[in-house]
């Protein structure tokens, strides 16, 4: 249960937002969002994808290679791989002591070299910090024939998906909580349970019920079969929330970063405000 206070001219007004896990695995988290809005939650999902901070290959200095890929080609692959991010252990670059130019504290190197035939693969990737690997291991690069080579260096930083989408570490999306209500008049209870892709319904004695209202992704199938004896919608105020990561950070990893975000957010709104003044 999160509790905050909000002062509304001379009156105080109490906000209550309750969070409730639904179910978490290693591909997303699920969770009840209670007393928020459709606005509120927008932000923190916009603020996941541009702000939170992720590393990813920058730059690739290539020595040699012989491959079917253009070198372009063979970057882009690069910039791509998602690498298990650090977040203490480096600073973004524009917060870094050496204000841009790379160093130990903003920047990690990785070397590939690798001689066919056979297929690169992400994991062939050497790190210098045993901590920024490749989260995919099998992730194919290149394919390369007898005799072929490709040797190269290359540079990870830190840096949030507004600078490029390749940062970015996950997804965070949401629906209103489903409200479902059904009608008296309802006779086709087993063909309503069964066309439900999702299990929500169930049919016993020819009568309808609803035995898993979280799983309801408010496709309306329900209500088209029903002919509208089945009402469905979802709520203003309480919603379910998904947060999916790619693998750079864990789902708690990544709402801490959006926490760190927005206080840095709102800590500049404020000095500028205080110009203004």
């Amino acid at each position: 249960m999160i509790d905050a206070g909000k002062k509304a001219g001379s009156e105080e007004e109490e906000f209550k937002m309750e969070v409730k896990l639904l179910s978490q695995d290693k591909a997303k988290v699920k969770v009840v969002v209670k007393g928020s809005t459709a606005a509120e939650l927008n932000a923190y999902r916009r603020t996941i994808v541009n702000k939170v901070l992720a590393m990813a290959i920058d730059t690739v200095e290539i020595v040699q290679n012989s491959s079917a890929l253009y070198d372009e080609m063979l970057a882009h692959r690069l910039g791509l791989v998602v690498l298990k991010t650090d977040a203490e252990s480096y600073f973004a670059r524009a917060e870094c002591k050496c204000k841009g130019v790379g160093c130990a504290r903003c920047t990690l190197d990785l070397t590939l070299d690798v001689q066919g035939p056979g297929i690169v693969y992400a994991e062939q990737i050497k790190s210098k910090d045993p901590a920024v690997v490749p989260v995919y291991g099998k992730t194919p690069i290149a394919k390369l024939l007898e005799g072929q080579h490709i040797k190269l260096t290359a540079q990870a930083i830190l840096a949030p998906g507004k600078e490029h989408i390749k940062f970015s570490p996950g997804l965070m999306y949401y629906q209103g909580f489903p409200q479902i209500k059904i009608g008296a008049g309802v006779k086709n209870a087993d063909a309503i349970a069964e066309i439900c892709p999702t299990g929500v319904f169930e049919s016993k004695d020819k009568k309808l019920k609803v035995k898993n209202t979280e799983a309801c992704v408010l496709c309306m199938a329900c209500v088209d079969a029903s002919k509208g004896e089945v009402e469905v919608k979802g709520s203003d105020t309480d919603f379910i929330v998904t947060i999916e990561p790619w693998g750079q950070l864990s789902p708690i990893q990544m709402v801490e970063g959006l926490v760190d975000a927005l206080h840095k957010d709102l800590d500049a709104l404020g000095e500028e405000i205080k110009k203004i003044k």
